[in-house]
């Protein structure tokens, strides 16, 4: 696949508008402007560390929010602030972003570990080589939760398959869905989910 060229769009420099036509003005003077650069604006192409490095930048402060919107909706539920994120290699512009951990006890079920994570596009969770698979760009975002476990490497986590076949608990493409489902997650006693159950 051919790597994507990416330019910079925001930060182009304003050129003042000349106050007469040009010709208007040499006859009025008998001068030339040549202080305006005759050459039409060329694209600025930027590298894919410079694409990742702003990816990254809006997903650490959409991440940041998140969190304090979690955090602000009851003082009994509060989870602790885990935000990174992660660019794909081949796609900067592509990226995720890790918000909170915690545990807790699902149906049918041992405690679970679990986390939860918001990306800029939407996909199907893959295997341990691909972890998001069949990437659909159309769509503008995707918020969603994984059972974890310890991995085989010092402080590794990895995804437990063994909670609903493929790890996943929720995927949702509704950001109040989403709070929605992290907050059934966190809730301690029935009151509290039964609230939650009905916003």
């Amino acid at each position: 696949m051919a790597r994507l060229r990416y330019y910079d769009t925001g930060t182009r420099a304003v050129i003042p508008a000349p106050k007469a036509t040009p010709h208007a003005e040499f006859l009025r003077t008998g001068r030339i402007d040549r202080r305006r650069h005759w050459m039409a604006e060329q694209r600025r192409y930027l590298t894919h560390e410079e694409v990742a490095e702003q990816t990254g930048r809006k997903l650490s402060a959409a991440g940041e929010t998140t969190h304090k919107r979690i955090n602000a909706f009851h003082s009994s539920i509060q989870f602790p602030k885990m935000v990174f994120h992660r660019t794909l290699p081949n796609s900067p512009h592509l990226g995720y972003c890790h918000v909170t951990a915690a545990k807790t006890h699902l149906e049918r079920s041992h405690d679970v570990t679990w986390a939860f994570y918001f990306a800029n596009f939407f996909s199907d969770l893959g295997d341990e080589t691909h972890f998001f698979d069949r990437i659909q760009r159309g769509y503008s975002r995707m918020y969603f939760a994984v059972a974890i476990e310890p991995g085989g490497d010092e402080g590794q986590m990895v995804i437990n398959r063994n909670v609903r076949g493929n790890g996943l608990i929720f995927r949702t493409q509704d950001p109040k869905i989403a709070l929605k489902n992290v907050l059934m997650l966190g809730a301690r006693d029935d009151a509290l989910r039964k609230i939650i159950r009905s916003l």
